[in-house]
């Protein structure tokens, strides 16, 4: 079961309440039971895989042996 950020709209007491998806989505307050408002943040962002990072669009060595190749058939 998920845990939501809640916070109260009369005394602003910021709680956690752990519910079931299919439950009602309001949250009384612990404090003074007034009606809790739902909270919503930003959620991380994990980049994967290659073309993320600037180390992967680096440029070639200048005597890598695909542009000698290249070369060589142009000069030919």
């Amino acid at each position: 079961m998920p845990i939501y950020e809640y916070r109260c709209a009369s005394c602003r007491f910021q709680f956690e309440v752990r519910q079931r998806f299919g439950e009602n989505s309001s949250a009384p307050c612990p404090r003074c039971h007034g009606e809790g408002v739902r909270l919503f943040s930003p959620v991380p962002i994990i980049f994967k895989g290659p073309g993320f990072y600037s180390t992967d669009n680096r440029e070639r060595d200048k005597n890598s042996p695909k542009e000698d190749k290249a070369k060589e058939e142009s000069e030919e």
